[in-house]
């Protein structure tokens, strides 16, 4: 949970992200090992595009195959969890760690236009941090190696979390970000059928709930 997030900030310190993304889980792993203490990794949706993209996501792809060494080798309880663009109460608004909405609730609390990057049309997988913690909480007694996707298995569109504050809410297209992925989505049901998870927020009426008066 410790890691360095987000693709932008990678690309200007990719050494300081490869510090907290590996070295970090390597010191982790070890500990454990010693006492054969089960870890929990919180992995990234994002390996499943190109994982040469950006620091950001090659980093967190290491740091999975590091978790799979310990497990192979030393034989540590180990269970990877994917998030998928992660959001909820108390999310950052501010520096250089903020997710999407992170930033569209500064603004809209600011008054400003919602910047939206590209053609807007990128669509990603959004799951609200409070089905998460219940998804890693399953975890916790798990034994051997485990792999599951933490993602609500529905996208919207960067436009549609927009009109999500609004229809005639001020907006702003700027430059595309270097190293996105188009597309996110949870396709993988494994977390639902062997932990019982599921995910009970929507990211839409989170926005309409929280932002619209």
């Amino acid at each position: 949970m410790a890691a360095l997030p987000r693709i932008q900030p990678s690309f200007e310190d990719p050494l300081a992200t490869f510090n907290a993304n590996v070295l970090s889980i390597s010191h982790i792993l070890e500990y454990a090992r010693k006492d054969n203490i089960p870890v929990v990794y919180a992995g990234s949706s994002s390996i499943h595009g190109d994982k040469y993209a950006n620091p950001y996501t090659f980093t967190k792809w290491l740091g999975e195959e590091v978790c799979k060494m310990y497990s192979k080798v030393f034989k540590l309880p180990v269970t990877i969890c994917r998030f998928y663009n992660v959001y909820g109460h108390h999310q950052a608004t501010d520096g250089a760690y903020c997710n999407v909405l992170g930033i569209f609730e500064r603004q809209f609390k600011n008054g400003e236009p919602l910047t939206i990057t590209g053609d807007g049309e990128q669509r990603r997988d959004f799951t609200h941090v409070d089905d998460i913690v219940d998804g890693l909480v399953r975890c916790n007694s798990l034994v051997g190696f485990n792999e599951f996707e933490l993602g609500n298995g529905k996208n919207y569109s960067i436009n549609e979390l927009v009109e999500g504050f609004g229809k005639e809410y001020p907006k702003e297209y700027i430059p595309k970000w270097e190293g996105e992925v188009r597309e996110s989505l949870c396709v993988d049901k494994k977390a639902r059928k062997e932990l019982g998870w599921k995910p009970t927020r929507d990211i839409i009426k989170f926005i309409r709930e929280n932002y619209i008066i």
